[in-house]
């Protein structure tokens, strides 16, 4: 969970390396890995595409969510910090419970509150802070906002695919479903496609898509979710650890104390999850 976590982080610093326009870098990241995601479902004796039968319409709109938030979350990333566009893009770890509630009628447990509050809080000091640094800097940060709004979309609608397929044949399926979306939205945008140089986009495949997306699949079948909440902190210290390092990026005070209120709450917002696991009488544990 460690190594997917920081294998993510650093997805941020390819985007920004990469010669193509934003959407592009997410077209290219996309189409590398989806092979590689098909055969290995078919090597580990899956079949995504009969076990899609009457998943289509499923799997591409979960595509579309997917295509849409990649755009949006590689677009902010441009625009402000590396460590705001990790923490705003992680924030459908917060929007999916909001969901949940919706969907079930009920009020958040107090604990569930205090997290949401917090994570308000924190996020309107880190906007406030990017509306001083620029313009520039806030859009970006809405940008990985939306981005994290479109992938609790996207998590709300794999919820329902993962009922009747291996989470690997999803995952694969849902990705290729994602690479005309983001073609068509690179050239709407009128973005440069074709790379001159090929290194950034090759190492944001291998890291964001293959390692980090692998590791993490990995982990959740065998961590409790407080613990994915607590492994979801070093994203945010590694890409800042980078943006300082790379660019400059130091933190304000300001900065600082909404980043420490953000990650409070996304472990707060797990912490009822994991009394419930804890009194499973086999200890069986479920994943995302």
């Amino acid at each position: 969970m460690i190594a997917a976590n920081v294998f993510l982080a650093t997805g941020p610093l390819f985007v920004r390396l990469a010669d193509t326009g934003p959407v592009a870098a997410a077209f290219w990241r996309i189409l590398l890995a989806a092979p590689v995601l098909l055969i290995a479902a078919t090597a580990m004796g899956e079949r995504p595409v009969r076990a899609a039968k009457g998943l289509w319409g499923a799997l591409l709109l979960a595509g579309l969510a997917f295509a849409l938030d990649l755009g949006s979350w590689h677009v902010g990333i441009l625009g402000t910090t590396l460590a705001n566009s990790t923490l705003f893009g992680n924030s459908a770890t917060l929007i999916f419970p909001i969901y949940g509630f919706v969907v079930a009628r009920a009020w958040p447990t107090r604990t569930q509150g205090f997290a949401l509050a917090m994570a308000a809080l924190g996020g309107g000091l880190l906007l406030g802070r990017s509306a001083q640094l620029s313009p520039q800097h806030l859009v970006g940060d809405l940008f990985c906002l939306l981005a994290g709004v479109l992938y609790a979309v996207y998590f709300i609608v794999m919820s329902r695919v993962r009922a009747r397929m291996a989470p690997l044949s999803a995952l694969s399926l849902s990705t290729a479903a994602s690479i005309a979306p983001l073609l068509a939205l690179s050239l709407m945008l009128g973005e440069t496609i074709l790379p001159g140089n090929w290194t950034p986009l090759i190492l944001l495949t291998l890291c964001s898509q293959l390692l980090g997306q692998g590791l993490l699949i990995y982990a959740l079948g065998h961590l409790t979710p407080l613990v994915v909440g607590l492994a979801l902190l070093v994203q945010p210290i590694v890409a800042a650890a980078i943006g300082w390092v790379w660019f400059g990026e130091a933190l304000a005070p300001a900065d600082m104390i909404g980043a420490v209120l953000i990650a409070a709450a996304l472990v707060l917002v797990r912490k009822p999850e994991r009394a419930a696991l804890a009194s499973d009488a086999d200890g069986s544990r479920s994943d995302a």
